[in-house]
């Protein structure tokens, strides 16, 4: 008997996934979120905006992990925004709650920070 699987692409249904299981403690953006000050971090970047003017700015720690992850895997604005988009450690890194696919931000925002 042979039993032949196809090398074709899996459709996205049968993909099987770990979110119904936890993330690692020890995996290097878990700890890393933990030892980041993120309230003092959040304050400087809140420092810089108007309170009553413009738009409301975005969570200072979805921007600030999205700049981290930029500088520390010497990515493109692009690419960052795409990374976190498929990953649910960097995800977590900069605070969602779960996981999303959509994009956090349009990459120019790096250009305005």
């Amino acid at each position: 008997m042979i039993r032949y699987t196809s090398e074709t692409q899996l459709p996205l249904s049968g993909f099987e996934t770990p979110f119904e299981s936890t993330l690692d403690n020890n995996n290097r953006w878990v700890q890393l979120a933990h030892l980041i000050p993120w309230d003092e971090l959040a304050v400087a970047y809140y420092s810089s905006f108007h309170n009553s003017h413009g738009r409301p700015a975005k969570d200072a720690r979805l921007v600030i992990g999205a700049v981290i992850i930029k500088h520390k895997l010497c990515l493109s604005d692009e690419e960052t925004i795409e990374q976190i988009r498929e990953n649910l450690y960097y995800q977590y890194f900069i605070g969602l709650k779960m996981f999303q696919t959509k994009a956090i931000f349009a990459p120019s925002l790096f250009v305005e920070i």
